[in-house]
C-alpha cells in the first residue's frame, strides 16, 4: 500500500509542530512593547538582539496566518500574526513601497531595501493575512508587493548591486524559486487567471536555464543565457535550493495535473540529494562546487536546519505522489539525522547550525537569517502530507513505469 511506511511519522510532527515548536515563538518572539518579533533567541528563548530583520518579520507573520487559516482559528495566532503586520505597515518600506531589510527595534530603518526576498516575504504575509481577515487593505500589500518583485527581478539588487555591469551577468536561482511558491500561494489573492500566466516562465526558467541535463544538477547560477559559467559562483550548488524548489514544483504540479513534471521534480531530487549527501558523516552539505573544486564559501561543509527539513519534505511528498521506495528510504535517513542533531533534547524548537560530524555550532534557536518559519513549516507540511490521501490518483502500472525511469 503506497505511503503506509511513512504515515507513522505523521502526528509525531503534528505533535512537535503544536507542543513544541509554535508554543516557543508564541511565548518568546512576540514584541509586545513596540510590536513585530524578536528573533534573535537563545536556545532557552532569551532575547540578545532586539533588531528585525524585515524578511523574518514577514516569514513569521505569514506563518501564524498561515496556521490561523489551516490548523484552527486561534485568536492568539492571529493576534500575533496581526503584531507584526501592524509593524510592518507602519516602517517596512521606504517611499518607493520597497521593503527594507533591517529595523532597530522600534522601527527605524538600518539596512536599506537592497534584499528582494524582504519583499517576497511580506507579500506571503499579507496575502495570507488577507485570507483570514479579508481586509482589502492587506491585499492591496500584496497585490502591489508581487507585481514591484516582478519588476524588479531582472536586476533585484537594484543600486544595491556590487556587481560591475555587463562583466560577468548571471542570474540566481532562488528568485525564480521563491517566485513558484509566492506566486502558489497568492493565487486566491492574485486570481488563476494571473498565476496561470506567469508559472509556467518560472518553471522553464528553473528546469531549462539552470538545470543541466548531462549531470542532473541544478546551478545556483547562469549566464542570462541559461548558460553555465566556469568561475566560483557559477560552479555553485546549493542542494538545500534546488530540493526545496523540487517540492515548490510537485505542488505546482498538482495544481496544474502535470504528471511530467512530477517526474522531472522526482529525478532532479533524487540525484541532487545524492550528490549533497556527506558519505563520511551524515547530512547534506550547504554548498558544493559543480566540478569538485573547493567551494569559496568557508562554511560549505556545514550542516544547516533548513537545508534538511526542506530535503524532508520534498521526500515525503515525491513519496506521496510516485510511491518511490528511494523517496521512502531517504526521507527515514534525513529523519533519523535530523531529530538526533537538530532537535533541542532539553528546550523546544531546534538547533539550526551543525559543523560537518553534526555536533551544534550554535545552540541559539534564532538570529538574523533563523527565525519563525523553516521548522514550524516543515513540521506542518509533513505532518499534513503523511496524513493525507495522494493528490494524485495513479494506478500501479503508472507509478512503475515512473520508477522505472530514474
Amino acid at each position: 500500500m503506497i505511503n503506509s511506511e511513512l504515515n507513522q511519522y505523521a502526528a509525531l510532527y503534528q505533535t512537535e509542530l503544536l507542543d513544541n515548536v509554535i508554543p516557543f515563538w508564541t511565548e518568546y518572539s512576540v514584541d509586545k512593547i513596540f510590536g513585530g518579533y524578536f528573533t534573535c533567541l537563545t536556545r532557552e528563548g532569551n532575547v540578545f538582539d532586539t533588531d528585525k530583520f524585515v524578511w523574518l518579520q514577514g516569514r513569521q507573520v505569514w506563518m501564524f496566518a498561515m496556521l490561523y487559516n489551516n490548523v484552527e482559528k486561534k485568536k492568539t495566532w492571529l493576534d500575533i500574526a496581526l503584531n507584526g503586520a501592524d509593524f510592518l505597515k507602519k516602517y517596512g518600506r521606504d517611499e518607493e513601497g520597497n521593503w527594507y531589510f533591517s529595523l532597530t527595534r522600534e522601527g527605524i530603518p538600518l539596512i536599506q531595501a537592497y534584499n528582494i526576498f524582504s519583499d517576497c516575504f511580506a507579500a506571503m504575509a499579507f496575502g495570507e493575512l488577507y485570507k483570514a481577515t479579508g481586509s482589502e487593505e492587506f491585499k492591496q500589500i500584496a497585490v502591489s508587493t508581487y507585481y514591484q518583485i516582478l519588476e524588479r527581478q531582472e536586476h533585484p539588487k537594484g543600486i544595491y548591486d556590487k556587481s560591475v555591469p555587463g562583466t560577468r551577468p548571471l542570474i540566481n536561482f532562488a528568485l525564480p524559486m521563491i517566485l513558484c511558491n509566492l506566486s502558489l500561494s497568492l493565487e486566491d489573492v492574485l486570481g488563476s487567471q494571473t498565476t496561470a500566466k506567469i508559472v509556467p516562465e518560472l518553471i522553464s526558467n528553473i528546469m531549462t536555464n539552470f538545470y543541466q541535463e548531462d549531470t542532473g544538477l541544478i546551478l545556483e547560477n547562469v549566464s542570462r543565457e541559461g548558460k553555465f559559467v566556469d568561475s566560483f559562483e557559477g560552479r555553485l550548488i546549493s542542494p538545500g535550493h534546488v530540493n526545496e524548489s523540487m517540492w515548490f514544483l510537485m505542488d505546482l504540479a498538482v495544481r496544474y495535473n502535470d504528471q511530467s513534471l512530477i517526474e522531472q521534480a522526482e529525478k532532479t531530487l533524487l540525484r541532487n540529494t545524492e550528490f549533497g549527501w556527506d558519505k563520511k558523516y551524515g547530512g547534506i552539505f550547504y554548498f558544493l562546487d559543480y566540478k569538485g573544486y573547493p567551494p569559496q564559501q568557508l562554511e560549505w561543509d556545514q550542516k544547516l536546519w533548513w537545508v534538511h527539513l526542506e530535503t524532508m519534505i520534498a521526500m515525503a511528498k515525491c513519496y506521496k505522489l510516485t510511491g518511490n521506495q528511494s523517496c521512502s528510504n531517504w526521507f527515514e535517513e534525513l529523519h533519523q539525522y535530523s531529530w538526533k542533531h537538530f532537535k533541542d533534547p532539553e528546550y523546544n524548537e531546534w538547533f539550526g547550525y551543525l559543523d560537518r560530524r553534526g555536533d551544534p555550532l550554535l545552540t541559539l534557536k534564532g538570529g538574523k537569517w533563523k527565525g519563525s518559519f523553516h521548522v514550524p513549516r516543515a513540521m506542518y507540511e509533513i505532518w499534513k502530507t503523511l496524513s493525507s490521501p495522494s493528490p494524485l490518483q495513479k494506478d500501479s502500472a503508472t507509478l512503475s513505469n515512473s520508477r522505472n525511469k530514474l
